[in-house]
């Protein structure tokens, strides 16, 4: 099998039980350097649609638009059952009206009922001749509370949400108080209990780099492999009001409010540094602390190649309340 070199990095393509998959090397090599080596590398693999389902046709454009959303008026992302509010069905109604077309998205990422987004991205193709305020402003007009367009731009026509994400980005919000605010009611977590701050941090950092998240993993995640690689884990704040921020290449399935849960154990003492280390190399959620509250989660920000213009943009300053923040 003969390597293909694009612009945006190195992939392998072939063929495996009749689909076809792409082999996306995150760390660039040298073209001659495949085999052991290749194994050894971080790689995310890719399950692509077929060409046809992918690209646009020739009358049409594609679009990614940058939004954020309320998570708690929503029960999730994914378009579910007629009557049930999502995210998703929202944005391809009011997408639609102004297109006067059917439209349907696909998101860099789905995000569970209660979870919220400052940047996530989503890309739809048409047929319609619109203007970028069309797809913000006349959007916005027919969408609910909740949920707002706030970037639009037309993007190369093999660009794809999903697929050419190379990175995700999140924040979770934790108060610790005895009593828990309502002005902050399903915009942050709550712990009753005081927390170790520092003994948190020294947990987080054992996060880094690439590991199997078994132990953070929920039963019904359907990632093909728990191996994921998160580049940075940090911890913002007091111990009253803090930020967990993480970026990796990709998350599991209520990965980052296990960890969360892991972390809060670790803050009151229920659980050492030395046991989430412990934890983490067990593989396992049958140790596991619970799974923490969807409150707090805001999916941030989605990496994707510079060429397709669509920089990561920094958390809004009304998530980040303490000074010096991000």
């Amino acid at each position: 099998m003969k390597p293909r070199v694009y612009t945006r990095g190195l992939f392998l393509s072939g063929g495996c039980d009749g689909g076809w998959f792409e082999f996306k090397l995150l760390d660039i090599m040298p073209p001659d350097i495949f085999n052991d080596v290749f194994l050894e590398c971080r790689v995310m693999i890719l399950e692509r649609p077929s060409e046809n389902s992918e690209m646009p046709s020739k009358n049409t454009s594609r679009w990614a638009l940058t939004l954020s959303y309320d998570g708690s008026r929503f029960f999730g992302w994914q378009k579910q059952a007629d009557g049930v509010v999502s995210v998703q069905a929202a944005l391809e109604s009011a997408l639609s009206q102004i297109a006067g077309e059917t439209v349907n998205v696909v998101a860099a990422g789905r995000t569970d009922t209660g979870v919220h987004a400052t940047a996530q991205v989503v890309h739809f193709d048409t047929a319609a001749e619109r203007g970028e305020q069309s797809w913000i402003r006349g959007v916005n007009s027919l969408l609910p509370q909740g949920v707002a367009v706030w970037q639009a731009k037309r993007v190369a026509p093999h660009f794809h949400a999903r697929f050419d994400a190379f990175g995700r980005r999140y924040r979770y919000v934790l108060q610790s108080s005895p009593v828990r605010s309502p002005l902050l009611a399903a915009r942050v977590g709550w712990t009753h209990t005081p927390l170790d701050f520092a003994a948190m941090q020294a947990a987080a950092a054992l996060l880094v780099g690439e590991h199997d998240f078994s132990s953070f993993r929920a039963s019904q995640c359907q990632a093909k492999s728990p191996v994921k690689t998160l580049y940075s884990v940090v911890l913002h704040g007091t111990p009253q009001l803090m930020a967990f921020d993480l970026h990796g290449n990709a998350f599991l399935h209520h990965m980052v409010r296990n960890i969360v849960g892991a972390l809060v154990y670790v803050g009151n003492g229920r659980l050492s540094v030395q046991g989430f280390a412990e934890l983490l190399a067990e593989k396992s959620r049958l140790k596991a602390p619970p799974t923490f509250m969807p409150d707090g989660l805001y999916l941030t920000g989605v990496d994707y190649p510079p060429e397709f213009g669509l920089p990561v943009p920094p958390p809004p300053d009304w998530l980040w309340p303490f000074e010096g923040g991000l």
